[in-house]
């Protein structure tokens, strides 16, 4: 458990990019925790499609429930609150919130659609301006300060949720690789899928038997129907540019 507000990995945002990177970096061992100041932009989404896995769509407010909350499972800790700063430390960053304490960390990831401002004081951060702001990165999301990330839009990546999903994965596995952690990758496969073949089970991956698996199963199912079994509680978020005050 983490001590404090020490963390291996500070995600700050907590939309699909930042959600999908804390669950690969809380599965594999690093205490992470998710600064969410609300706001995603996928709350305004109407219906969301082209997200695979729901052929027929799925609202987008309950996919980043389902995604918070697969987060949470994995280890993942979750915070409402505001990042106004990120400065560099010699074990790592500090992250200091809106309001409330500190939290350090030794890598940040950040994940905030086009918000820049809280970078403003890290030097080798490059902000790209094309009418919005990016951070530049590499072609795994490092940045140009060693230990910091950017996922999703934030990185330049197109305006897609399954992109964002994928691309917080693909900064979270890049992370693993940066600190040195063994890692195949993230794959649970049937009982002597490896072992069966004289080999070890590769790090990051499990083998179940049967009963773990049809246990598993069962779990997710049920899981599902509870998501699913009503329509989500809340209306999709307005732009706020949009002028609703005439509206009845």
């Amino acid at each position: 458990m983490p001590t404090g507000n020490r963390y291996d990995v500070a995600v700050v945002g907590g939309g699909v990019a930042g959600l999908s990177a804390a669950t690969f970096t809380a599965r594999h061992d690093l205490e992470t925790v998710v600064l969410d100041a609300g706001g995603s932009i996928l709350r305004r989404n109407a219906h969301l499609e082209n997200y695979p896995g729901f052929p027929d769509g799925v609202n987008g407010r309950l996919l980043l429930d389902m995604m918070r909350e697969g987060a949470e499972r994995a280890g993942c800790v979750h915070r409402r609150t505001e990042v106004v700063r990120v400065t560099k430390a010699p074990d790592g960053f500090e992250v200091e919130p809106a309001g409330g304490d500190r939290f350090s960390a030794t890598y940040v990831i950040a994940a905030t659609k086009n918000a820049v401002d809280y970078l403003a004081d890290l030097d080798g951060v490059t902000i790209v301006d094309r009418g919005k702001t990016f951070v530049d990165t590499d072609e795994r999301g490092r940045t140009g300060v060693e230990g910091l990330y950017a996922a999703g839009r934030l990185a330049g990546k197109p305006h897609q949720t399954v992109v964002s999903a994928g691309h917080g994965a693909e900064v979270a596995v890049t992370l693993l690789e940066d600190d040195d952690r063994p890692f195949y990758h993230d794959w649970v496969v049937p009982e002597r899928y490896f072992t069966g073949r004289d080999r070890e089970v590769p790090p990051g991956c499990e083998e179940i038997d049967e009963t773990e698996r049809r246990e598993r199963e069962a779990e997710s199912l049920a899981t599902m129907r509870e998501y699913f079994a009503e329509p989500h509680p809340d209306d999709p978020e307005m732009h706020p540019g949009v002028d609703t005050e005439d509206e009845e």
